[in-house]
């Protein structure tokens, strides 16, 4: 019996899609709510955030545009979906509630988008994919949380939009370490380049800076 990646390769996947400039960067649902284990956060997440703040300082640094998202509901409840259904306390996120909150560890700078969304991907729903298109990228180095969940389902709709989608592995985390790492693998045998934070920051290191138009 052929072990799984044995299967893949022999069926043509995970072909290895190169990072091409200019570059951008999303920072997907690093809130305190995620940050928490006793509300959505555990596993590796924690580490993925601190991970994540080598990453922004440097694409602030290139002048790579980057956004942020937040998950936020109503007030009222009113927007509530199935995802709502699915995870009911996931509406206790809203505008002003404490665990809605970007981490202090990433708050956004001037010029960085803050995105509101009430579905897993970050696209769906959302201005994001002009947002980026605007700004001529080409590639998206994508943080966050969950690697499961949001993040996967932002990967796959950046590929749909046309973006490379780079998957920098030890700044995105997850409650469920297996979850993780099925995940990572699946993902890098559809979908997007996987790199650490480091190779990343490397093989990008030739591209120009890239700035926002005004």
């Amino acid at each position: 019996m052929s072990t799984a990646p044995d299967i893949y390769k022999q069926q043509g996947f995970g072909h290895v899609v190169a990072p091409k400039a200019p570059y951008g960067v999303l920072i997907i649902d690093f809130v305190n709510g995620f940050a928490d284990p006793l509300t959505f956060g555990g596993g590796n997440i924690e580490p993925a955030i601190e991970c994540t703040r080598g990453l922004l300082d440097v694409a602030r640094a290139r002048r790579w545009p980057v956004a942020h998202t937040r998950v936020v509901y109503q007030d009222d409840g009113a927007d509530a979906n199935i995802f709502a259904l699915k995870v009911p306390p996931i509406l206790a996120l809203r505008e002003d509630a404490p665990q809605s909150q970007i981490v202090p560890q990433l708050q956004p700078c001037n010029g960085e988008l803050v995105l509101r969304k009430i579905h897993p991907s970050a696209f769906f729903g959302t201005s994001l994919a002009s947002w980026f298109s605007q700004r001529g990228v080409q590639t998206l180095l994508i943080a966050g949380c969950t690697t499961s969940g949001c993040v996967r389902a932002s990967v796959v709709d950046a590929m749909c939009h046309g973006f490379r989608p780079l998957v920098v592995t030890d700044c995105v985390g997850d409650r469920s370490l297996r979850a993780h790492e099925a995940n990572l693998f699946d993902m890098q045998q559809k979908y997007a380049t996987l790199m650490s934070r480091d190779d990343a920051l490397q093989a990008t290191e030739a591209a120009q800076p890239h700035g926002a138009p005004p």
